[in-house]
């Protein structure tokens, strides 16, 4: 069964013909349960996310900042599995009919086997996944499994990245590129700052393929400040803090990050 690389594309692309930015949401399996956080991401959906993000929970995120590291912390000591992410990410797509990603760290895929993982990906309707710590001149065996199974390699770049590299990392990649908008980890910020508009401005320089830019953005203001140079607008800490701060009542934290996700999807229509 091929994975939902083109429905990704074709997404992408439709909110670029709406003269807008696709809202890209991220929440991490298994939080705060495995079944509430299947019904997060359709929450997440229902407010107007176009893609989102399912986070292989990991006990060393080292992308992810406190909020993140803590709903992994909470998953992982609930007992979430990949064949949990992989439910995520089938129940998900199939309540919406839109595409559905993983992002994981590496060391998961390969104590799992690369065959394996892809295989039950593409199976599960997942349009591909986001990997930020596998170095590209590391990625063949992946992105050979990948392709055979219809499913987005997408790798993250990040300001510090010279010309050179950020070819070469997008040349390899597929789907679209994962714009790190600072150096640091994950977590809501005041201001997104213009580090992350010339890191876009240089990618696309290198690609045609669309530029997404996350880490930091929280609320529709910065969604717009974004959507003003991105192709996407990637948010996930907002959205883990308000089920976190839920504290246990879930219909109470799903309706926060429905009401979020159309706040958000507001403002990547503005491009303030």
């Amino acid at each position: 069964m091929s994975g939902n690389i083109k429905l990704l594309s074709d997404t992408l692309a439709a909110a670029k013909a709406e003269g807008r930015s696709a809202l890209i949401a991220y929440l991490p399996a298994g939080f705060p349960t495995v079944d509430g956080g299947i019904e997060a991401a359709k929450a997440v959906f229902d407010g107007g996310a176009d893609v989102v993000e399912v986070g292989l929970p990991h006990s060393d995120p080292v992308l992810d900042g406190p909020v993140i590291q803590t709903a992994d912390d909470i998953a992982l000591r609930g007992g979430v599995k990949i064949a949990d992410v992989m439910r995520t990410v089938r129940e998900a797509h199939q309540a919406t009919g839109k595409p559905v990603l993983v992002m994981t760290y590496w060391n998961p895929i390969d104590r799992y086997g690369i065959e394996r993982f892809t295989a039950e990906l593409a199976e599960a309707g997942g349009a591909g996944c986001i990997l930020p710590d596998l170095p590209v001149q590391e990625s063949a065996v992946w992105r050979e499994h990948a392709d055979k199974h219809g499913l987005a390699t997408v790798f993250v770049v990040a300001p510090s990245s010279k010309d050179a590299r950020l070819a070469e990392i997008t040349a390899a990649g597929s789907g679209f590129v994962y714009a790190a908008s600072l150096m640091g980890v994950t977590g809501t910020r005041a201001s997104v700052g213009e580090q992350a508009q010339d890191l876009v401005r240089r990618t696309k320089a290198t690609t045609g393929l669309p530029v997404c830019v996350g880490l930091g953005v929280s609320n529709a203001e910065q969604a717009a400040e974004v959507a003003r140079f991105a192709d996407g607008v990637i948010v996930g800490s907002a959205f883990v803090k308000l089920l976190l701060a839920a504290d246990g009542d879930l219909a109470a934290g799903l309706a926060g990050v429905r009401s979020l996700a159309g706040e958000l999807a507001e403002g990547v229509r503005k491009r303030s």
